[in-house]
């Protein structure tokens, strides 16, 4: 089976010996299955890159929809995986899922070895799981810190860098947009709800502060310590003060609600809500920018974003493992990333395409989120394996119960390290 050479590639060497990873298969034609959640005008475009990939090698590609929602994606990848289904050659799957489903994944390290070098560290660590690469990156994500630069100009205050700097700004121009008849202004909204985007916004508190990151790479339960005891005393203090008390059941839109109407100085959010606050009747459009989140402000901490993103996995019971992995190289590869990021503003996986000029032209957002990626760190899903989705629930609960009032940090994070080292038994 063709391989790429060992070592760095950019430019177009790279992408020289990405084409000649596609055509290197053999001559005869398969038909290949992939599963994936895209629809609509998005699915037209990842048809069309695809279509690229069969030309090169003859082969022919057969889309299997899966539901909108990715808990039910993932709830029926498990089903077939787990029934060694060889229908299904390529899985799209969520960053956070690689861990759970790694043992039917086929290994990709030595086949992908030019993507991972040229890859964010961060996004490859997040797919590996004992050593084995298990998925490749199609497209990334990360939340920024979201300002009114207009405001912030009004006040004379610049971009915070450290959570109390970002405290303080907050809460003088929202006390003075209110004083100017704004009564609806908050100086800071995110999303304290229950659920998965709380463990992000949590784990960014936390690892910005020198607090770890939950569970270590090496299995290690570490959320319990003052750093990250003092980040929740922190956040916590938020609620009712710069942050509407509703903040408890925000999830992202309702975050994006109050900005996008102007009622809210900063906000944390994914790249999504850049164009939608950009859009034709958006009231902030041009007024805002986007800059990595603050540090905790201790020597041990530093701005950091939560990965997000979607990649692309080989079953290992796929009868055509050599045409699923030609395909997947292609997909993670700088062609497809790079139309990606021209048709659908995809942030890429590809260090290099942040400083490609076209890109740059066609999509202004995708460069900026550069130096967000670069102090961006995983969730803890690639060490605790198939039981991530516990470990964030009840870290989730942890941290809500904290916001809310319901014990202290350190109670809550004693009681949270006791749970977890249950869970995690004599390893994960």
């Amino acid at each position: 089976m063709g391989r790429i050479s060992a070592g760095r590639l950019d430019g177009r060497a790279f992408g020289a010996a990405m084409a000649l990873a596609v055509t290197a298969w053999p001559a005869a034609a398969v038909e290949i299955s992939y599963a994936s959640g895209v629809v609509g005008t998005a699915m037209e475009s990842f048809r069309e890159k695809v279509r690229v990939w069969e030309e090169a090698t003859g082969n022919a590609v057969n889309f299997v929809p899966m539901p909108a929602s990715t808990s039910d994606q993932f709830g029926q990848y498990r089903l077939w995986l787990a029934a060694g289904n060889a229908d299904i050659d390529l899985y799209q799957t969520d960053i956070i899922w690689a861990a759970q489903l790694a043992d039917q994944f086929v290994d990709l390290s030595e086949p992908a070895a030019e993507i991972a070098a040229a890859s964010f560290p961060a996004i490859i660590e997040s797919q590996t799981v004992d050593g084995r690469l298990v998925a490749l990156p199609l497209y990334t994500d990360a939340p920024a810190l979201y300002y009114r630069a207009d405001l912030l100009e009004k006040y004379g205050a610049g971009v915070p860098q450290t959570w109390e700097e970002l405290t303080g700004t907050a809460a003088r121009i929202q006390e003075a947009e209110r004083a100017a008849g704004n009564g609806d202004f908050w100086g800071f909204v995110w999303q304290g709800n229950a659920y998965e985007g709380l463990s992000c916004n949590a784990l960014e508190w936390i690892a910005s502060s020198g607090g770890g990151h939950v569970v270590e790479p090496d299995g290690t339960v570490s959320v319990n310590n003052p750093a990250a005891v003092e980040a929740l005393e922190r956040a916590a203090a938020w609620v009712g003060t710069i942050s509407p008390p509703g903040v408890l059941a925000y999830q992202e839109e309702e975050a994006r609600g109050v900005w996008q109407t102007g009622n809210a100085l900063f906000m944390r959010n994914w790249p999504y809500a850049y164009a939608l606050g950009n859009g034709p009747d958006s009231p902030i459009k041009d007024l805002f920018g986007v800059a990595p989140l603050p540090a905790g402000g201790s020597d041990d901490g530093g701005p950091a974003a939560t990965l997000g993103g979607w990649n692309v996995a080989v079953s290992k019971y796929s009868r055509h493992q050599e045409a699923a992995i030609s395909l997947a190289l292609y997909l993670a590869g700088p062609e497809a990333q790079k139309a990606g990021a021209l048709g659908e503003a995809h942030l890429p996986t590809l260090a290099a395409l942040y400083d490609d000029p076209e890109i740059a032209a066609a999509q202004p957002i995708v460069p900026r989120w550069k130096e967000i990626f670069q102090q961006a760190v995983p969730r803890p899903s690639a060490p605790t394996k198939g039981a991530y989705n516990e470990v964030s629930a009840k870290f989730w609960s942890a941290v809500h119960e904290t916001l809310s009032g319901q014990g202290s940090a350190a109670e809550n994070l004693e009681l949270l390290e006791l749970d977890l080292g249950d869970l995690k038994g004599r390893g994960w």
